[in-house]
């Protein structure tokens, strides 16, 4: 299956842009007739067959509309500080949208390594992962976002901080994997290389969140948030046992 990546599709005909266009006739090599995929990010999967084979006007026409294709049955969005090396955050993008996510938040927390991040490659980076892994939704990307405008945005369902240092409730950390529940809306923290600072984690349980632990490794921030990405769709996509 070939996916093109078109937001501003209005169907039944829609004109690929140059750039999708080269693609599908050059590289490709697909002419009248072949059949594609179009998808909105929104959930929708469209089938198409090619109508105009041009390589910088290629135009389609749609003949089967899939709708809410391969939906997650569960939200997850991750807020995480960009690394100091941007190809690590950049590669945590890629494999979230690959694995399954809805929106991604860049922190700007107070061990921040990096205070500048690039919108615009981030989500080149988004789109790239969502057509490669034939997803019909594509993650939402926030801008860089302070930590504490982050904890008081409203969000609807559980909202979870992992930290290294020790546990400030007396209940302590749950372990992520134990703690999640399939179909919940979750929101997960994850700080920089330096951690979150103390008056950081105490914003954010004062704020409704709870503590969590992935496991006993020291874990790289990239590395970390894609674990809780990887936890929350095995939680979700693991068959009850009988």
């Amino acid at each position: 299956m070939q996916l093109f990546y078109a937001p501003d599709i209005c169907p039944p005909l829609h004109t690929l842009s140059e750039e999708e266009s080269k693609h599908c006739i050059r590289v490709l090599r697909l002419g009248r007739g072949s059949r594609i995929h179009l998808t909105d990010g929104r959930g929708t999967l469209y089938v198409c067959e090619i109508e105009e084979a041009g390589q910088r006007c290629c135009s389609v026409r749609v003949v089967e509309t899939l709708h809410e294709f391969e939906k997650m049955p569960y939200r997850l969005t991750m807020a995480v500080a960009p690394t100091k090396n941007p190809d690590r955050f950049e590669w945590f993008l890629e494999k979230a949208t690959e694995v399954g996510i809805t929106e991604i938040i860049p922190l700007d927390a107070a061990h921040s390594e990096r205070r500048v991040f690039k919108a615009e490659r981030g989500e080149k980076i988004i789109t790239a992962a969502m057509k490669q892994s034939l997803k019909a939704y594509r993650p939402l990307l926030h801008p860089l976002t302070t930590l504490r405008e982050a904890v008081l945005r409203p969000f609807e369902g559980r909202r979870l901080i992992a930290h290294c240092a020790p546990a400030l409730r007396p209940e302590g950390k749950a372990y992520l994997a134990d703690t999640l529940r399939a179909g919940e809306a979750a929101e997960i923290f994850i700080g920089p290389e330096g951690d979150f600072s103390p008056e950081e984690i105490a914003l954010a349980l004062d704020n409704g969140f709870e503590e969590i632990t992935l496991g006993p490794q020291r874990l790289r921030t990239e590395t970390a948030a894609l674990v809780a990405v990887v936890m929350a769709a095995t939680v979700n996509h693991t068959e009850p046992r009988s």
